[in-house]
């Protein structure tokens, strides 16, 4: 796969490394090859339900060892080594992919009261640059914030959050600078340009009405987000109030502003359960109130309209109803139906105006926009006009408009932004995100096919490739997944996505059990003590592709990334003949011992996701799937695993120990690679353009493992 010479390289570059950390990582040559580095194995043991667990790889979470960063080091180096045959493919690919972006475009603006606020970017820059005008598209440009000066000479920085106070005169923003998710909030004087404030370790916030209180979300030292505290603009972090604290190690808590600027809301959920707060916005000093005390396993989320707070909740069916209460009687009481559940179809959200309202729902598997008048004159579905596809609502930034916005997409459609007129029912494109070099949307087919699982569920695919294909079981196929959290996995468009169609793959989705594609029963039956109906599903979906002739069994690729890679990480251990070769992004392996520490981030408010493995049953359950201890002396396909050293989410720790694991024990020797990015978290790199390197790397992965042409 390369030749010895560079090979040599590489590795004195590696025992360097190792020689002046004075570690015991192996590494060298085997037949002209690089050697795989070999992690120094160090048995920690403890006991559980009278069970004895050994983990010969646990101290790689001591982020401070120095044998640890050498074994990640060697790693990457390792890594470099065995896909240095191609980097050109890996730069043709790229260039490919860079090649179809528009680097100078601009989003639709949105208008806000009397200013329009877009962002646009510029060639060749790797972040956006937050704009405004007043009164009209024609007015003089007034830049808010320039994400590629704020990011400087950083490593990563993301801007994952844009808050604009009432009076328009202050802009807050979250700023990111490890990829870690944890944010400082700074406000911004847009007249002078000066920053009036900043607030460290923050989730996310909102403004009271009177463009001078901040409500914002903090975080405990688990990172959960725990507490609402109000701040005064500019008063500083010591008259700071907490207005709510959670106690409840399973909760977290958000806050925001209803769409009519009429109360604000304090959310404080679990997985499967939730309560709100709420104060009417002009009251910023004010107490937040219950609207309905919390019960186990009912949800509900709120929003206002009139008199009325307006109620999505499970609380009487699965699928979720509508229910609406006076606010001037905000109590468990008197909560009267607008919308009943219904079994075949799940209410997702809901979009409020002054005039109408738009219901989120999922049937079939898809989104539908169903726009609803309060007068009761309007009730009718926004048509879309492709078998499978994804649509979003934006959020209605005007309360009293008539005008919804969405945007539309498919697997072959690129993202296309409407307006809905929901009083003329009328409709209009404002943009398609275009794809330079002639992309034509009738040189692709995408379609929804369903396998049988094995307890008989028909669980959905949707798939896109080249029009032409022939199901001779000669095509490569890329299946991904992810099936948790009730998340469903909608069917977009990726323009990185054709350097793959184009060289003949079939692109497949999943839409497995722990998603909620089906309804609030297809997400319960892939959680918890159910959560290998998720597995099987996976499978079920890979086999029928091979049945009916969309995939090759010789070339069958599966991905996942954070909880989709332990989705593969749990197939690949069950059926690693299926597959020729597995990507797991970030991937969540090492379910057990993250799920036993509530010291690591999201660990205690995902017992009702996973189990909590305290418990018995949760735990033998667990055992009985999680990626980690289910490594087997078994073949494996040729895998490609990453991670990121800043990762909260998923620590690091978890493709290390999983890669480290799998060196030692499987029977193959089909490439086995690992990269950990040293300067991001969980989200990979943060400029528009450098995640596209990472892609490169992937799909070059992909294409050598599968002996596909260059």
């Amino acid at each position: 796969m390369m030749n010895g010479k560079a090979a040599k390289g590489d590795m004195a570059i590696g025992f360097v490394l190792l020689f002046l950390a004075g570690l015991t990582v192996f590494s060298g040559q085997i037949d002209g090859q690089p050697a795989p580095p070999q992690a120094p194995q160090r048995f920690w043991r403890d006991s559980i339900h009278g069970h004895v667990r050994s983990d010969e790889f646990h101290w790689m979470r001591e982020r401070n060892d120095p044998e640890l960063m050498a074994y990640l080091a060697a790693e990457n180096a390792y890594a470099e080594s065995m896909l240095r045959h191609t980097r050109k493919l890996q730069e043709r690919l790229y260039r490919e992919m860079r090649s179809r972006i528009r680097e100078a475009d601009l989003s639709v603006p949105v208008m806000i009261d009397s200013f329009y606020y877009y962002s646009r970017t510029v060639k060749a820059r790797d972040y956006p640059i937050y704009c405004r005008r007043k009164g009209n598209l024609k007015a003089k440009e007034e830049v808010l914030l320039d994400e590629n000066r704020l990011a400087g000479g950083r490593a990563y920085y993301s801007i994952d959050g844009t808050y604009i106070s009432p009076d328009h005169a202050t802009l807050a923003y979250m700023a990111d600078t490890s990829g870690a998710f944890l944010y400082t909030i700074y406000l911004k004087d847009i007249a002078s340009g000066r920053l009036v404030d900043s607030i460290s370790s923050a989730r996310g916030m909102a403004w009271s009405t009177d463009s001078r209180t901040v409500f914002y979300e903090a975080c405990d030292s688990a990172q959960r987000t725990d507490r609402v505290i109000r701040r005064q603009l500019g008063s500083g972090p010591e008259k700071d109030e907490i207005v709510y604290r959670e106690s409840d190690p399973e909760f977290s808590v958000s806050v925001s502003l209803t769409r009519s600027r009429g109360f604000l809301l304090i959310h404080t959920y679990s997985k499967n359960e939730s309560e709100a707060l709420v104060c009417p916005a002009d009251s910023p000093n004010g107490c937040f109130r219950i609207l309905k005390a919390r019960s186990a396993g009912a949800e509900y989320y709120v929003d206002h309209h009139g008199d009325s707070l307006y109620v999505i909740t499970n609380d009487v069916h699965d699928n979720f109803r509508m229910v609406s209460v006076s606010t001037a009687n905000r109590s468990d009481g008197g909560w009267n139906e607008v919308i009943p559940g219904r079994d075949d179809v799940l209410l997702e959200d809901v979009r409020i105006y002054n005039g109408h309202y738009v219901l989120v729902e999922r049937r079939d598997g898809l989104k539908r926009l169903r726009v609803l008048s309060w007068d009761g004159a309007v009730d009718r579905y926004i048509p879309f006009p492709e078998p499978t596809y994804t649509v979003f609502p934006w959020r209605s930034y005007d309360y009293n408009s008539s005008v919804l916005r969405y945007t539309y997409g498919s697997m072959v459609t690129p993202g296309s932004v409407y307006e809905h007129d929901m009083s003329a029912d009328s409709y209009r494109l404002l943009k398609r995100y275009g794809v330079k070099g002639g992309y034509r949307p009738s040189r692709y087919v995408s379609e929804r096919v369903s396998a049988v699982a094995a307890d008989s569920q028909r669980v959905p695919i949707s798939l896109v490739y080249r029009r032409g294909l022939r199901r001779d079981n000669g095509n490569p196929c890329l299946l991904s997944g992810y099936g948790a959290y009730g998340t469903s996995s909608d069917p977009f468009f990726s323009s990185d996505r054709l350097s793959l169609l184009d060289r003949g793959f079939v692109w497949a989705v999943a839409h497995v059990r722990g998603g909620q594609e089906m309804g609030r029963k297809w997400y319960q039956q892939g959680r918890l003590m159910n959560k290998k109906n998720t597995f099987s599903d996976f499978i079920a979906c890979a086999e029928h592709l091979i049945s009916q002739g969309y995939a090759s069994p010789s070339k069958l690729a599966v991905s996942g990334g954070s909880a989709g890679g332990l989705l593969v990480g749990a197939v690949v251990n069950q059926r690693p003949d299926l597959f020729r070769a597995a990507v797991l992004n970030v991937p969540f392996v090492d379910v057990i011992n993250t799920m036993l520490d509530p010291a690591i981030p999201l660990t205690t408010i995902e017992y009702q996701e996973w189990g909590d493995p305290r418990v018995k049953e949760h735990y033998d359950y667990m055992s009985s799937y999680a990626p980690y201890e289910n490594i087997r002396a078994q073949d494996y396909p040729a895998m490609l695993v990453t991670g990121g050293l800043n990762d909260t989410n998923v620590p690091y720790w978890e493709p290390a120990k999983w890669t480290a694991r799998l060196r030692r024990t499987k029977t193959d020797a089909n490439t086995l690679i690992m990269k950990i990015d040293l300067s991001s978290g969980h989200g990979g790199p943060s400029g528009r353009f450098s995640y596209l390197r990472d892609t490169a790397l992937e799909y070059a992965f992909l294409l050598d493992a599968m002996d596909i042409g260059k």
